[in-house]
């Protein structure tokens, strides 16, 4: 049996990944901060999901409880960071700007170094996480949370190349969405809105395949496409 361990479980995508790997015959180790979510997600399929609730914020605990984790599951295959945040903040509140940081990056960042540590020293596994496809730009009114995906699919794309010179068959997937109809979908003017059970579906195909990145739905790619060759005169006016 495959084990699985996803990070921010308790709801939007991360949730639904945590319950289709177990369909899938995987045993999960689900985390998030929401214990009592935790506790209902594990209540649905008893026989392959674990719970451990800790904030990925918690340096000193985060990867303890990951090791522990571990542990319990007896093994690792796969992990899968899907916690984040992001608000509007047109007014530059620095403590919505921080908590950002404090999330994506800090917490992001240590989860992502220790997978792939242990798949390294394992000699295989697989890393994957959430970035967006707002970390192709910049934008005016969540400076924070498009910069932080930024700094998520530069750093996957650097531990590509570690893998590859390391000449270990360790996998890396920077998994893009645009908007998917979960908690953090804010604002006006969203299209190409998709049911968060189309999205992990199509994240688990990408996860099976191995891919490196992947737009989901697929026909975000085409806004990727023209995103990173719209001039920045253009893009400052929009």
């Amino acid at each position: 049996m495959k084990k699985a361990i996803v990070i921010g479980a308790t709801s939007g995508i991360g949730r639904q990944l945590a319950l289709l790997l177990a369909d899938k015959g995987y045993r999960v180790g689900a985390t998030g901060r929401r214990a009592e979510r935790l506790k209902q997600l594990r209540s649905e399929r008893s026989d392959h999901i674990v719970t451990s609730a800790f904030d990925v914020t918690d340096t000193h605990e985060l990867t303890k409880a990951l090791d522990e984790l571990q542990d319990q599951l007896g093994g690792l295959d796969l992990v899968v960071i899907s916690s984040g945040v992001g608000d509007f903040n047109k007014r530059l509140d620095f403590a919505i700007e921080k908590k950002t940081i404090d999330v994506n990056v800090t917490g992001f960042t240590e989860a992502a170094d220790w997978a792939f540590t242990f798949f390294t020293k394992q000699a295989s596994g697989h890393l994957a996480a959430i970035t967006s496809i707002a970390g192709l730009r910049g934008n005016a009114h969540a400076p924070a949370y498009n910069a932080t995906k930024a700094f998520q699919i530069n750093y996957l794309e650097g531990l590509q190349q570690k893998a590859k010179k390391l000449s270990l068959p360790v996998c890396v997937t920077d998994i893009r969405p645009g908007y998917v109809d979960t908690d953090m979908a804010q604002g006006d003017g969203m299209f190409w809105v998709a049911p968060v059970e189309k999205a992990a579906h199509q994240i688990m195909d990408a996860i099976e395949e191995r891919k490196s990145v992947v737009y989901i739905t697929r026909r975000w790619a085409v806004i990727a496409f023209l995103l990173k060759i719209l001039p920045k005169s253009i893009y400052r006016r929009m």
